[in-house]
C-alpha cells in the first residue's frame, strides 16, 4: 500500500508517460473514429512511441488496451469498430500504462464537436468534482474526506454519484488496497500517510445514480439513459499534501 522513494520514482515515470497519452489524444479530431480506432491507435503509441506495456489488455480477461465509454455509457465501454464517435457526444477514454513494473491510471471525458450546454457543463462539474476529492489528499486526512468533498460538489450541481465503481490503490498490480469511494463522511474511513498511491475517479451523472451492466459483460450504463462523466488521477500522498502523478503539463487545475 505503502510505495518507497524508489518505488514512488518508478510510478512518476509510469505517469508521466500516461499524461503524454492524454496528450496525444488531445490534438486528435474524433469525429468519425470508430472506437475500436481509437483502441488501436493508443495500443501503437504506448508499445511503439513509448515502450510501455497497456496494462488493461488481458486485465480479467479484457482484450483491449483502454475503455471508451459515450454519453450514457458510465464506465468500461468497449472497443467496436461499428461505433462511431459522433458530433455532439461525450466520450471517456480510460487508460492504463505499465513501465518498469509499475501501473498508472487516468481517465479523461472529452467533449466533441457542438456537444450541447447541458453536457459541457456536467463534465466541467465531473472533473471540479475530482479535483474536490483530490485537494482532500495529505497525511492525517481519511478517506472520507475525498468522497464527502466529491458527493457534495456533485450534489450542489445537481447531479448524482455512481455508488458502485471507486478509485484504488495501484502499484504493482492495477487494484490494490484501498478502496477509494467518492461519497463518504468526512473524519471517517482509512487515515491517509505518506507514500500512499491510489485513484481518484469518480463517475457524474445527469440524473439517477443507479447503473447497470450491458449484455456484453462490460459496458455500464445508466439507468435512465442520461449523460454521465468521468475523471481520474492517480495520486501519491507526500509529506506536505499530494502529488498528481498523470497530470498533464498544461492541465489547469479548476477553482
Amino acid at each position: 500500500m505503502v510505495k518507497t522513494s524508489d518505488e514512488l520514482a518508478l510510478m512518476r515515470i509510469s505517469g508521466q508517460l500516461l499524461a503524454s497519452v492524454f496528450d496525444m489524444l488531445d490534438g486528435l479530431n474524433l469525429v468519425g473514429m470508430s472506437t475500436m480506432q481509437i483502441n488501436d491507435l493508443v495500443e501503437r503509441y504506448i508499445t511503439i512511441d513509448l515502450a510501455s506495456r497497456p496494462a488493461s489488455k488481458g486485465q480479467y480477461g479484457f482484450k483491449f488496451v483502454l475503455n471508451c465509454s459515450i454519453n450514457e455509457v458510465v464506465c468500461h465501454g468497449v472497443p467496436d469498430a461499428d461505433v462511431i464517435v459522433r458530433d455532439g457526444d461525450i466520450i471517456n477514454l480510460d487508460i492504463t500504462l505499465e513501465k518498469n513494473g509499475f501501473i498508472a491510471d487516468s481517465s479523461k471525458t472529452y467533449v466533441v464537436g457542438n456537444a450541447s450546454g447541458a453536457a459541457k457543463r456536467l463534465v466541467r462539474v465531473a472533473r471540479e468534482a475530482m479535483w474536490r476529492g483530490i485537494r482532500q489528499v495529505r497525511p492525517g486526512a481519511h478517506l472520507g474526506d475525498i468522497g464527502f468533498a466529491i458527493e457534495r460538489h456533485a450534489k450542489k450541481n445537481g447531479y448524482s454519484i455512481v455508488r458502485e465503481f471507486c478509485g484504488h490503490g495501484i502499484g504493482r498490480e492495477m487494484h490494490e488496497e484501498p478502496q477509494v469511494l467518492h461519497f463518504g463522511r468526512p473524519g471517517r474511513g482509512l487515515r491517509l500517510r505518506e507514500g500512499m498511491v491510489f485513484t481518484i475517479e469518480p463517475m457524474v451523472n445527469q440524473g439517477s445514480r443507479k447503473v447497470y451492466t450491458e449484455d456484453d459483460g462490460w459496458s455500464v450504463v445508466t439507468n435512465d439513459r442520461k449523460l454521465s462523466a468521468q475523471f481520474e488521477h492517480t495520486v501519491a500522498v507526500t509529506a506536505s499534501g499530494v502529488e498528481v502523478l498523470t497530470l498533464q503539463r498544461h492541465d489547469t487545475v479548476p477553482a
